[in-house]
């Protein structure tokens, strides 16, 4: 449970109908053996006791007390056991019967819970035989010998605590519950409920498993929440109905794990130290209320490691497959797009200016405007495009700078800056000979003072290039290529600006070969700010042997702004995602040097041009990032320390 990651599965016994003393022995046999895997939270089927399809048998005392041996036995087999569980069955309370979740840990009932909401139509008729309660009604009060420790309540008004795991608590709902305008979850939620889970007889027929998907994932991400739901399946009787076991497990909107037509354990982990931060950032997420009254016991939990059985991608902001990731691709392009073209209109702007270097981040800057010229009904004409060669430019950057404006129908403009910065060195006493970092940042300097005088001569704005992964590392020279007028790219990390510049040649393949060319050629160049003189006509100055692998820096700026985690769960996530390609020494010094350039190139940001966010992570210090750029990153380097 260390990084706050909780085993939890949903499980299906195969049943028989009627024989609770059958089900009884599937049930604590299934129990142990998610105990020998490692699960920490079981939800089983509604009804499962029984089962669900039992009909007036229900009204037979004899069912009803086999029921409750049933769950003494479960109970006695169990004593050693400290996986909480919930599992379904009926229960007599004040006269009548109830359609409960019974929640067992270590042989002991924590909690009975009865169904709030009773389905009466179609194949449905469960009024016919149980009651429903309403929080109105107060506490429930149980017979059949049932003894519980703690909570017994309706569903939302009914919590179970677990003070091992921070931030984890339980709620449970019953099946038709989660179908109500304001199901118990809501309310258990709103009470500190991070895990809900629901107990379900849902029958199939066709295309109700994805209206049932969509209700179990859309409430998870509603509540930011996990979410458990267990299936009735096989054994269940088929007079009129199948059942298929749909097994989900779902967190904050998305699906982690699913099951169909089959008995068993679906497992899972939930991440409930990531929902406890996602529910802090948001603040439509209302603070804890105890709802009253409110009915809480509390689960005991052995502190341990839980094992990952997530899939943890190492390309966080891209999509895996390929349909996705074009989708994705269009998306961004086309928000960036429509937010320089609303600038260039409220301007009145008869150019955009691009710096064009030849590299990656430039060329995605030139493609979003051409674009939004296009929106603009504005010929690329318009766009002034100014290659500026000094000391590091290569003949292949520069030719495929050239190469890039003149396809895309840019205005260009060629600038040797070498003289200009010559003059300046001169002027404050710097040697060419000492390539130190003011050797550097006055070419990149001077290459912005030269775009934004031409903007200022063509009545035009300077676009910016960098991307968001420079500005999280500090890459950019302050007042330098650090400055512009707006910045397209400042909220689209450098792994996805490879993506978007290779779907547009993809994209653009039959339309203009010698673009495509150009753009591949692009994409298989170095990246670089050509600041040091070039080797033998090659690239000499190589970013990511400088500041570590952007594949890696990426990683880091996902989890480390999107989810706020801790360095020792990022580098624990890292391992996971990158542990073939990289060792963990590797990953722990460039982890290291992603904090310590976080921190110290904050003032960089403080002061960024606007650009448009186009992502759940951006850096924009007027909404997305807010920092005093004199923090300390003592507390995140001495825990990396201890790694």
């Amino acid at each position: 449970m260390r990084d706050g990651f909780i085993c939890v599965a949903a499980g299906t016994p195969k049943i028989r109908v009627a024989d609770c003393r059958y089900n009884a022995e599937q049930i604590f046999t299934m129990m142990r053996e998610a105990d020998k895997q490692g699960v920490k939270i079981l939800a089983l089927p509604e009804l499962c006791l029984t089962g669900y399809t039992c009909g007036d048998l229900f009204l037979q005392d004899t069912l009803l007390e086999g029921a409750a041996e049933g769950l003494r036995t479960i109970l006695e087999a169990t004593k050693h056991l400290e996986i909480l569980t919930a599992l379904g069955m009926p229960v007599r309370a004040g006269g009548k019967l109830f359609n409960c979740a019974v929640v067992i840990q270590k042989g002991t009932v924590l909690a009975v819970v009865p169904k709030t909401y009773l389905p009466n139509y179609n194949e449905f008729y469960e009024m016919r035989w149980f009651q429903s309660w309403a929080p109105e009604d107060g506490q429930f009060q149980i017979q059949d010998g049932i003894v519980a420790s703690g909570s017994c309540g309706c569903a939302g008004q009914c919590l179970i605590n677990c003070p091992d795991v921070p931030g984890l608590k339980v709620g449970v709902e019953i099946c038709e519950d989660l179908w109500a305008s304001d199901p118990p979850s809501r309310r258990l939620a709103e009470a500190g409920a991070t895990i809900i889970l629901n107990l379900s007889a849902s029958n199939e027929v066709v295309g109700k498993a994805a209206y049932r998907r969509q209700l179990v994932v859309g409430q998870s991400g509603r509540l930011c929440c996990g979410y458990v739901y267990a299936d009735a399946g096989e054994g269940e009787s088929t007079t009129d109905l199948v059942f298929t076991g749909h097994n989900m497990i779902a967190e904050n909107g998305a699906l982690l794990a699913e099951r169909r037509f089959s008995t068993g354990l679906t497992i899972g982990d939930i991440d409930v130290q990531r929902l406890a931060y996602e529910r802090r950032r948001l603040t439509p997420f209302p603070p804890v209320r105890e709802a009253e009254p409110l009915y809480q016991n509390d689960a005991e939990f052995t502190p341990c490691v839980t094992k990952i059985r997530r899939y943890v991608s190492p390309t966080p902001f891209i999509p895996e497959n390929e349909a996705d990731r074009s989708a994705r691709c269009e998306e961004i392009l086309t928000i960036a797009a429509l937010g320089l073209k609303k600038r260039l209109e409220h301007t009145s702007a008869r150019t955009a200016v691009v710096g064009l270097s030849g590299g990656l981040d430039s060329t995605l800057a030139l493609l979003v405007t051409a674009l939004a010229m296009g929106m603009l009904r504005r010929p690329a004409s318009d766009i002034v495009a100014v290659t500026m060669p000094c000391f590091g430019t290569t003949d292949r950057t520069k030719n495929n700078a050239v190469l890039l404006a003149e396809r895309m129908g840019a205005t260009l403009r060629t600038i040797p800056i070498g003289e200009t910065v010559k003059r300046h060195f001169r002027d404050i006493g710097q040697s060419m000979d000492d390539q130190d970092v003011t050797y550097e940042n006055a070419q990149a300097r001077e290459r912005t003072q030269v775009l934004m005088d031409i903007a200022n001569k063509t009545g035009g704005l300077v676009i910016g290039t960098g991307d968001l992964s420079e500005l999280a590392l500090g890459w950019a020279t302050y007042n330098g290529d650090h400055m512009s007028m707006y910045g397209v790219n400042a909220s689209i990390p450098k792994t996805l600006v490879r993506h978007l510049v290779d779907y547009v040649a993809r994209d653009n393949l039959r339309k203009d070969q010698e673009l495509t060319r150009v753009l591949e050629d692009i994409l298989d160049t170095p990246v670089s700010p050509e600041l040091l003189p070039a080797v033998q006509g090659q690239i000499s100055q190589r970013t990511e042997d400088l500041v570590g692998p952007y594949e890696l820096h990426d990683f880091f700026l996902y989890y480390i702004l999107r989810w706020g985690f801790s360095p020792r769960k990022v580098l624990r996530l890292a391992e996971l995602a990158w542990g073939r390609d990289y060792s963990r020494e590797i990953i722990l010094k460039w982890l290291h040097s992603f904090y310590r350039r976080f921190f110290a190139q904050q003032f960089k940001r403080s002061c960024l041009p606007d650009g448009p966010k186009v992502g759940s992570v951006a850096l924009s210090p007027r909404g997305d990032w807010r920092m005093p750029s004199d923090a300390a990153a003592r507390l995140w380097l001495e825990e990396l320390e201890t790694l």
